[in-house]
């Protein structure tokens, strides 16, 4: 059995694209894998939060988790704050990091570019996020392709670690899911589908009311072409329809440009709004029942003990071989 981890950042409701590129993958691998799902609250704070909203986001994302299809009785799901041995080991595998390699990190040159002021916790996260899998003994990270710098980065961590130190820590393999991966934006479809995207109408939430989902996709940007077909450089807005729906239904893209040739754009985006709404749903249905009920508390806090367990157990190894601390004597 595999240990599988992954996070998300409570900085908004997610997008269709986060569950059809992550989260909807994340119920199969739970039957057969150890799986740990964290809520990354402290890696958010390296932008502004607004501290009543990002209480409420925690809680949201938790929801969707479970309403999502993850089953406590088979995965760990968790909130990163609620275990302090994440910060501790992020702060060890910060001392063994280099500032070169921590700026050439994609993701910190696209926040910081233009900033006046931008936090250290911006450019010194990808440790934490090393120590988040790290701490598991985590074999596979499921993430999306704009994740990868990231996760090298945690596996030469890993590795100058087990080098330096003790060879304790299991370099993690990541794992790119091959259809929904990256699901785009409706509004221009060269960039990936985000929740924090100022067009509303460029993604749909996954508690986006079904009118919204409706008229979000029959507004999405495609060309004049009124074919149907998967062309993601020349066609890269029905290309990501094409995506969407098939991700949402059983059928392939092979498929669906079958049953769509010569029927033009309109009934195309009808059928991919409604395959967006009947998969939706069942969660939205599922997510209000837990959202602000007794058994959500009682899963992050039965989560939140086990996932501390392990990961103290981890911290203690790496702490050791580090030479932190003292060794007790044994009464």
């Amino acid at each position: 059995m595999k240990t599988i981890f992954s996070g998300i950042q409570p900085s908004g409701t997610l997008t269709v694209g986060n569950y059809l590129g992550a989260m909807k993958h994340f119920v199969d691998l739970q039957d057969e894998n150890h799986c740990y799902f964290c809520i990354v609250d402290e890696h958010a704070i390296t932008v502004p939060q607004e501290r009543l909203k990002l209480r409420e986001n925690i809680r949201s994302l938790a929801a969707l988790y479970l309403a999502s299809g993850i089953d406590p009785t088979k995965s760990t799901l968790f909130i990163q704050s609620e275990v302090s041995a994440h910060t501790q080991l992020g702060w060890m595998l910060q001392s063994i990091s280099y500032i070169g390699e921590l700026e050439r990190m994609t993701q910190f040159k696209d926040k910081s570019t233009g900033k006046e002021a931008v936090s250290s916790s911006l450019l010194t996260y990808p440790p934490l996020m090393a120590a988040d899998i790290l701490l598991y003994n985590t074999d596979i990270v499921p993430v999306g392709d704009d994740q990868k710098q990231h996760l090298e980065l945690t596996r030469n961590l890993a590795q100058r670690f087990n080098n330096k130190y003790n060879d304790i820590f299991t370099i993690p393999e990541i794992s790119i899911p091959k259809v929904g991966a990256r699901i785009m934006s409706l509004q221009e479809p060269t960039k990936k589908m985000s929740k924090s995207d100022e067009n509303q109408k460029a993604s749909i939430l996954m508690l986006d009311d079904e009118k919204k989902i409706e008229k979000k996709i029959k507004s999405a940007v495609t060309d004049s072409e009124g074919i149907v077909t998967f062309d993601k450089v020349n066609k890269p807005g029905i290309s990501n329809l094409l995506t969407i729906h098939a991700s949402c239904t059983s059928e392939t893209i092979s498929e669906l440009e079958s049953k769509y040739k010569g029927k033009g754009y309109g009934e195309f985006k009808q059928d991919t709004a409604n395959a967006v709404i009947n998969t939706l749903r069942p969660i939205q249905q599922r997510y209000y029942e837990l959202i602000d009920s007794k058994e959500l508390d009682d899963i992050l806090d039965a989560g939140a003990d086990k996932a501390e367990f392990a990961a103290n157990k981890m911290l203690a190894k790496a702490k050791k071989a580090m030479g932190l601390g003292r060794v007790k004597k044994k009464k």
